[in-house]
């Protein structure tokens, strides 16, 4: 079995998990608007079931969720901008923060009006 996003205007609509043949078949829509998407795909690299990278074919950038844009040209799928000061990478197909979260094993949250990393304290 696989996994397919049926996108919709270069948007992902929903993911499903079927085989090749049902999704040629028309019964879930056209077959055109399915691509197939990888669970093992994340930040462009193909990880194994023990969660770590295993050398295997990253299939279109990210694995697709409700909501992902699917860029055609570049045949991937990312999640779509957290925040409007974010730039996408183009090699892993994710988006960062203009400056780097700490890494001090603290959690942050990220503040889109001063642009900072703010450090989160209960």
């Amino acid at each position: 079995m696989s996994h397919f996003a049926q996108v919709s205007n270069g948007i992902v609509t929903q993911v499903i998990v079927a085989e090749q043949d049902f999704i040629d078949s028309g019964v879930v829509g056209l077959p055109s608007e399915w691509i197939q998407t990888s669970y093992n795909t994340n930040g462009g690299i193909h990880y194994g079931v023990d969660g770590q990278p295993d050398g295997g074919v990253a299939l279109r950038g990210n694995y697709a969720g409700e909501g992902y844009i699917y860029d055609i040209i570049n045949d991937v799928f990312y999640a779509p901008q957290p925040y409007p000061s974010w730039i996408l990478n183009n090699t892993t197909w994710q988006w960062e923060a203009p400056i780097s979260r700490p890494v001090d094993n603290k959690r942050y949250n990220w503040n889109e009006i001063t642009k900072t990393w703010i450090e989160v304290t209960i």
